[in-house]
């Protein structure tokens, strides 16, 4: 028996065991077993395909329209570094996602060529540093921890790129030599027929994902008012470019925007119907188009067949382990929040990891954090839980170790726990 005969014997018995003894009956048990189901259930409802389906079109975008020498040039191991890190971390904040819907584009620049570092800045920027949850932060928590949230969620975006590409700049060096080894298919198309397609598609991702103000006014709660309807526009934008620049059928097109109105003209109050014809109608029209847009297809489904099943597995255990915000997993909360008062080391610690650990959306971070303040956390685990909880999560690990392999992820999160808990430790002694 080969060594990884032995492991997959290993892991099959673990399985079958765990099933065998796992006390059903007990009341918390089976209210873990609820909650896992129930989390998965609510991330498909509420974001699978408003925000992770987009992502990986624009991961197979990147793979299928974007050159090596483009991506060699910005955010290799090579370009330089005051380019490559304000590159990546302002193009990763401009897209405001969650540590999972991030994911599939960090796998698309770091398989085109992108430097470990200028990637990882690109990771972290992208769900930490969110204009409209540090706002909600200052708004909900105050402008103290509102301000610490925002100044250091830029920092460690690039402190955390930077000490990546220090870890391993020997690894990264004969990679950036391997892959400018390779010869380049250049491409005679411009960049403006690439760049409208990107701009297209993050315009859907997103105005599908723009969420409602806390106050229910100003400019925030005016786009959602109407961000169907500039979902929809860029939608057209997006099917109107395939069709002039790459050579998509303009009957085919017609015809699916046909089927996407008449079902938001049927069910107004269920976007999500017509955002999937949406969707479906996209991916047919390419299918029948040319090379580009058929690889462009390929490459996202090759993300999802990639990505998602990690995804699922990491929200079921993270649903079964500490349930979702009104209910509890097999982890009491209240063992959370004694662990979480004051502004101790040990505080700060449990509040990183914790905020490591758990999955949740976008924006509910200030919610859950406001609650755990409300039971006594202090304001330094606060702003440790608010660093490290969007930008890690126990799906993303997952997910982030078949990209870049075990030792470099476990690095990754290593670097944000302790950056997180020093960081809070010190905001809680400077807020005191």
């Amino acid at each position: 028996m080969t060594k990884r005969d032995a492991k997959t014997f290993l892991v099959i018995l673990g399985v079958f065991l765990a099933f065998y003894f796992v006390p059903v009956r007990n009341e918390r048990v089976s209210g873990a077993l609820v909650e896992s189901v129930a989390l998965v259930q609510w991330y498909a409802r509420e974001h699978m395909i408003f925000g992770l389906l987009p992502a990986f079109f624009i991961a197979g975008a990147i793979s299928a329209f974007v050159s090596k020498a483009s991506v060699m040039k910005y955010l290799g191991a090579r370009a330089k570094r005051s380019v490559a890190y304000a590159v990546a971390s302002v193009s990763g904040s401009i897209l405001a996602v969650c540590s999972c819907t991030i994911l599939p584009l960090f796998a698309g620049i770091y398989s085109r060529g992108a430097g470990l570092g200028p990637a990882t800045t690109f990771l972290y920027a992208g769900p930490a540093i969110n204009v409209m949850a540090i706002i909600l932060t200052a708004r909900v928590l105050g402008a103290q921890i509102g301000i610490a949230r925002a100044v250091g969620a830029i920092v460690f975006s690039v402190v955390i790129g930077l000490l990546m590409h220090l870890i391993y700049r020997k690894e990264e060096t004969v990679r950036a030599e391997a892959a400018l080894a390779e010869p380049e298919v250049h491409s005679d198309r411009p960049i403006a027929h690439t760049l409208g397609i990107f701009i297209a598609m993050i315009a859907i991702l997103a105005f599908a994902n723009w969420g409602e103000s806390h106050g229910g006014s100003g400019f925030v709660h005016a786009v959602h008012s109407i961000k169907w309807l500039l979902t929809s526009a860029a939608g057209l934008a997006l099917a109107a470019l395939l069709v002039v620049w790459y050579g998509v059928r303009v009957w085919a097109v017609v015809a699916a925007a046909v089927v996407v109105a008449v079902l938001a003209f049927l069910f107004p109050d269920r976007p999500l119907i017509a955002f999937l014809a949406g969707i479906a109608g996209i991916t047919i029209v390419s299918l029948k188009g040319g090379d580009e847009t058929r690889e462009w297809v390929d490459g996202s489904w090759g993300f999802a067949q990639e990505l998602l099943p990690l995804l699922l597995i990491g929200i079921l255990v993270v649903g079964a382990l500490l349930g979702r915000q009104e209910h509890e997993g097999l982890i009491p909360k209240s063992w959370v929040t004694g662990l979480v008062g004051g502004n101790s080391i040990r505080a700060n610690l449990v509040a990183s990891l914790a905020g490591g650990f758990m999955y949740f959306c976008t924006l509910t971070e200030v919610p859950i954090v406001q609650g755990l303040m409300g039971s006594g956390m202090g304001k330094g685990p606060a702003l440790a839980f608010l660093l490290a909880g969007p930008a890690v999560s126990l799906p993303n690990v997952l997910i982030l170790r078949s990209v870049i392999g075990t030792k470099r992820t476990l690095v990754y999160l290593l670097l944000v726990v302790v950056m997180a808990t020093g960081t809070g430790a010190i905001f809680g002694l400077m807020a005191n």
